[in-house]
């Protein structure tokens, strides 16, 4: 099974949760961020995998663009969705139905939010007084949830077969 991650990373930490899930996935792995690669090859691929970051309340407009440009294209793929962020629970849940548009959350096999991190070397300088005015935080720290990316991976390994329950 050839598989497509397709990410956008403003600060590394989405960049670094798609190394990891495509160390987990078997099958040939590719992974694109858009700022690089506007226009993926969606028709090489059998799984998609898309992603991104939430800041200020929202996923990239680059991910909700490509969402938005290749409905049709998803249709016929094996879907996973994933968002990184900082936010606990309940608010994260909010952002990663937000993130994508109702249609892919119908067709998605999994989703899962995979903790974040504030990256005070990658910030800009306006960044950096937002998060430590907003979050409070003053330092690098880093929430990557490596166990609901092991979740994800295997989620989205599993076979379905709709006639399981029939036995």
């Amino acid at each position: 099974m050839k598989t497509l991650i397709i990410y956008t990373s403003s600060h590394g930490c989405t960049e670094k949760a798609v190394k990891e899930l495509s160390r987990k996935l078997s099958g040939e792995i590719a992974s694109m961020d858009l700022k690089h690669h506007p226009s993926p090859p969606l028709f090489e691929f059998d799984r998609i995998i898309i992603g991104g970051s939430i800041h200020a309340g929202q996923i990239q407009k680059r991910i909700r663009d490509f969402c938005s440009a290749n409905r049709e294209q998803l249709k016929s793929k094996e879907i996973g969705l994933f968002i990184c962020c900082m936010y606990e629970a309940e608010i994260a849940r909010e952002e990663i139905k937000n993130a994508f548009p109702e249609e892919l959350h119908q067709m998605a096999k999994t989703e899962a939010i995979f903790g974040g991190e504030y990256n005070f070397d990658e910030m800009n300088f306006i960044e950096k007084m937002l998060v430590k005015k907003i979050a409070k935080v003053r330092e690098s720290v880093s929430n990557l949830d490596h166990d609901s990316i092991d979740r994800f991976a295997n989620r989205m390994e599993r076979t379905y077969h709709p006639f399981m329950f029939l036995v």
